[in-house]
């Protein structure tokens, strides 16, 4: 008798990651062309954390509210985009309850308080521009994340 197989993935499918170079080249190239049209316009940071704050700020100028929205849509329609480009939506797949992830947007809503900054101002912008500060906090967020893939994928 055949076992019915489940719809869910098995934990080492779960470990895997599916490498795609020439995606990951033009999406990189794509982050760091847009952070450096808006730092070139606009003499503004593309930290995320940032420009979406800037939406709701109360003292935020009209100029940097409108870029700001723009720049943050333009992250929403990506997926759209894609779509319409390769005719399915990207595969994106999260093996975590809705809770975990809320505590985890939550935190990482606190990081970027905290230090001032998100990964992609400081790993994007801040390197970029040879910034101290946001070379040590993307050596700090980098090194949580190794830990916390190590230790949730191989010790646990």
């Amino acid at each position: 008798m055949k076992r019915a197989r489940s719809c869910a993935p098995s934990r080492s499918e779960l470990m895997e990651t599916a490498f795609t170079p020439w995606l990951s080249l033009g999406g990189g190239m794509m982050i760091g062309a847009s952070a450096v049209l808006l730092m070139a316009t606009n003499g503004r940071i593309a930290g995320i954390s940032g420009l979406t704050s800037r939406i709701f700020a109360r003292s935020s100028d009209g100029e940097a509210r409108g870029v700001s929205a723009l720049f943050v849509l333009g992250l929403l329609l990506a997926a759209p985009v894609w779509l319409l480009v390769s005719g399915d939506w990207p595969e994106q797949w999260v093996p975590s309850s809705p809770v975990l992830m809320a505590i985890a947007g939550l935190l990482v809503g606190f990081g970027a308080v905290f230090g001032n900054g998100c990964t992609s101002g400081h790993g994007v912008c801040g390197i970029s521009r040879g910034s101290a500060r946001s070379i040590a906090a993307t050596i700090v967020f980098m090194t949580a994340a190794f830990l916390t893939v190590l230790v949730t994928r191989h010790l646990i």
